[in-house]
């Protein structure tokens, strides 16, 4: 175990716990023998016992649970989150999908009990796109930093299984300081990593967007295994699938619980109608919303909210997507009754105002969206121009219109650009919008193709 997966008490933690165990109606021994832990473990957070290396995370959160308090009600904040050591690749998605991040307690309270009543096990969290399923994986990594994650992008090409279990293993070694393991296999490295675990300690491994898996060979999807280890979950997310689809079979012996976000619609609505009322007090965005609701009729925030949440149909993108464009200005001549509804609706709404329907047809922008969609990694202006034989500068115009729709790679001699989610690609492959841009998919992918054999990098 590493130093950094135990923690103190601070002097608040140290009264506040002692003031929920009473309040409680429950003993020192009651406590611990509810909470999995040592006597001697919870004398060392009451600071009546040495603690001189520390008390293990879990142990903390066992008795946060059994308490209904806050692991960092017994820590300080700080410590409790002290600067993480993310996988790189994965770092900046993490901060991204993590900002503004609110709700979805519902979601973390289910993990919570999942873990608590039982030994191992898979827990699948399914949603339409749109619905938050990265940002919850992002929030759990983030909130808990001793989770292995991995997280698939499609559009980056970071969703093969060779590469996941690469990823995976580099974490675990990392973690648990394995060694002899630089070819194993997942399950040889579970095993493994288990015999490191502590007593209550788990290991848990997050997994975003099963969908995205690019895997040809049969079996299940990143080859997870039918079993696993005793304190050994995964967390998985993925869109929702048929029956006959189904890529993931486990032993009728390990634990499985599904989480599925399009029934929890009470829920969803108010996590819905917090993120709103985050961004009208976030600096970045209050002053254009509110100048925005202030040229309506006598719309009042709370009005503002409830419409908003309506027409998101519980959907976070469109969030995301359409109250920052509230207040960039781009609706300065729409009433709130004539926003788009929903993500699709929101996207159709956008393609319109860029002109993409006009006629005659703009086929050369047109054909920019589509060459980026057939990408299949971040590219440069300079690059889109190339695939696209459009001149740079027509590039940058597309750029510039679908800004919002664009995640920029500035890590790189000259930025890239990639769409930021997956769902726009969903929305441009509809056949209604491909006959209408009059394009053909096939030829387009055909001479993406084409120019990547002629040796053109990103």
């Amino acid at each position: 175990m590493r130093e950094s997966d135990k923690v103190r008490s601070s002097e608040e933690g140290k009264a506040r716990l002692k003031q929920a165990y009473k309040e409680a109606g429950l003993t020192q021994e009651e406590l611990a023998q509810q909470a999995i832990v040592s006597v001697d473990t919870l004398k060392r957070l009451l600071g009546t016992k040495d603690c001189p290396n520390g008390v293990e995370r879990q142990a903390v959160k066992n008795i946060a649970k059994i308490l209904k308090i806050d692991p960092t009600d017994i820590v300080d904040v700080k410590d409790w989150y002290p600067q993480r050591q993310l996988p790189a690749e994965f770092e900046r998605l993490i901060y991204e999908k993590t900002q503004l991040f609110c709700g979805r307690k519902f979601v973390f309270d289910a993990i919570e009990d999942f873990l608590q009543n039982n030994p191992n096990g898979y827990f699948t969290i399914i949603g339409d796109a749109g619905m938050g399923k990265s940002a919850i994986s992002a929030k759990y990594v983030f909130d808990n930093p001793e989770t292995i994650c991995f997280f698939n992008i499609r559009a980056e090409g970071t969703n093969r299984p060779e590469l996941f279990l690469k990823k995976i293993r580099q974490q675990l070694i990392a973690r648990f300081q394995l060694t002899d393991v630089a070819d194993a296999y997942l399950s040889t490295l579970l095993t493994k990593a288990k015999e490191k675990l502590s007593t209550g300690e788990r290991l848990i491994i997050v997994v975003d967007a099963l969908d995205e898996v690019d895997q040809e060979a049969a079996g299940n999807l990143l080859y997870l295994p039918t079993t696993l280890p005793d304190g050994v979950y995964f967390i998985l997310t993925r869109r929702p699938y048929n029956q006959n689809e189904k890529m993931l079979n486990i032993s009728p012996n390990i634990p499985t619980q599904k989480l599925d976000l399009r029934e929890k619609v009470q829920e969803s609505i108010q996590d819905v109608k917090e993120y709103i009322c985050q961004s009208l007090n976030d600096d970045k965005y209050k002053q254009g919303l509110n100048q925005w609701i202030q040229k309506q009729n006598h719309i009042s925030n709370d009005e503002f909210v409830n419409k908003i949440a309506t027409k998101s149909e519980n959907n976070f993108m469109y969030l995301r997507c359409i109250l920052p464009a509230i207040a960039d200005s781009y609706y300065n001549d729409k009433p709130l009754d004539e926003l788009p509804v929903g993500l699709q609706g929101y996207y159709e709404n956008h393609w319109h105002i860029m002109g993409m329907t006009a006629k005659p047809l703009p086929k050369n922008k047109i054909k920019i969206v589509y060459v980026m969609c057939a990408l299949r990694s971040a590219a440069s202006r300079g690059v889109i121009a190339k695939y696209s034989k459009q001149s740079e500068l027509t590039v940058q115009e597309v750029l510039d219109g679908w800004a919002q729709f664009l995640q920029k790679q500035e890590s790189y001699q000259a930025p890239r650009y990639r769409f930021y989610h997956e769902s726009f690609r969903d929305f441009l492959h509809r056949r209604e919008i491909v006959q209408a841009a009059g394009v053909n998919l096939h030829d387009i992918s055909a001479e993406v193709a084409n120019n990547m054999t002629e040796g053109l990098i990103l």
